[in-house]
């Protein structure tokens, strides 16, 4: 757990008011330390002169030995003042002060005194290092996901906004009529993002380390996947409409077969959406069956939708030929090719 924990860009301290020799001992054999680590000792504390020498003190320090109950808190805010993110584990009542002090809190739920629950704002319910580091884990996972659906939900809003200013910029009519884009929405927003959200962790997600508690969700490189995909989606559709109108299809024609082709690239779209960094075709489908039966149902739902009386006509849609539909889902798979170039171009410039 403590391998993981540091391969997470945690690390790891021992606090203990044990003697220096063992903890530095217990310490190395823990994977805490190093035959280099030194150990800072309670009287260290004791004898600086302010809060500047107990943050270099700190700095750079895994094992504190001999350390006093209140000296345990002064430790937590010299790591804090140092720029760190702090978690404190602990069971005694003299815990309370660092859990309370601490960004996170963890007290021991087995064996940790009631005062140290009260004071921290996690409790393991068995007491197991390990747990917390599965739970730093599961919190990647979890936020990684939530910035996937965020992504795919905004490029999906960017794609048919875009659609609509661009056909308004060329003179041209309205590509969708608000009935379509509701349903545009409920059989791929709803749908696809249940799935996405279902993401198992992504190979290295610990190893990028933690991230800044002041980083923003919309990052840049946020920013521009959504720009780049909701763009790419809504120029090919726009000109796809024109080409339609230019060739002599009616309006209704040509709202359907641009309508598939919106259903189509976001059908595509949310497989680029599984990971930010890593190619769309590094993902084993096994690894997350339910995206995919949710884009399968997002495509049956709407081509179903075709051949329903009254429902076609309410959505104003009408059947395709197979070599339509064949050529809409080529044009949309060109789509991959967009992303996967920027995932290249953001692994090049090392970015996590």
């Amino acid at each position: 757990a403590v391998r993981d924990a540091r391969a997470a860009g945690v690390r790891v301290c021992m606090v203990t008011g044990d003697h220096p020799a063992t903890a530095l001992a217990i310490a190395r054999r823990l994977g805490i330390a190093d035959a280099r680590t030194g150990v800072v000792h309670g009287d260290d504390l004791a004898a600086s002169k302010g809060p500047e020498e107990r943050r270099r003190l700190v700095a750079d320090a895994t094992v504190f030995a001999r350390i006093e109950p209140l000296q345990k808190l002064l430790i937590v805010e010299a790591l804090k003042a140092n720029g760190d993110f702090v978690a404190v584990t602990g069971d005694g009542v003299n815990d309370a002060p660092a859990l309370a002090s601490a960004h996170i809190g963890v007290a021991m739920g087995r064996n940790g005194t009631d005062a140290a629950r009260r004071a921290a704002g996690l409790i393991l319910a068995d007491d197991n290092f390990a747990s917390i580091v599965a739970g730093i884990r599961e919190g990647r996972i979890a936020y990684a996901n939530i910035r996937k659906v965020v992504a795919f939900l905004m490029a999906s809003s960017i794609a048919e906004i875009g659609v609509f200013f661009l056909s308004l910029a060329f003179g041209l009519p309205l590509p969708f009529f608000a009935l379509q884009l509701l349903w545009l929405n409920l059989v791929t927003d709803t749908i696809q993002h249940m799935g996405l959200a279902l993401e198992r962790e992504e190979p290295g997600l610990l190893a990028r380390g933690p991230r800044a508690p002041s980083e923003r969700l919309f990052d840049r490189w946020m920013v521009a996947q959504t720009l780049l995909a909701g763009a790419t989606m809504a120029v090919v559709c726009t000109f796809a409409y024109r080409g339609l109108l230019d060739a002599g299809h009616t309006v209704e024609a040509s709202r359907n077969l641009v309508l598939l082709l919106m259903v189509c690239f976001q059908n595509v779209h949310v497989f680029n959406c599984r990971s930010e960094i890593h190619s769309a075709f590094g993902h084993s489908m096994r690894g997350n069956p339910w995206l995919l039966l949710a884009v399968l149902t997002s495509q049956a739902v709407h081509l179903g939708a075709m051949y329903t009386p009254g429902l076609r006509d309410l959505l104003g849609l009408a059947p395709v030929a197979p070599l339509e539909w064949m050529g809409v889902a080529g044009a949309s798979l060109g789509l991959i090719l967009v992303m996967e170039a920027y995932k290249a171009v953001r692994r090049a410039l090392g970015s996590r």
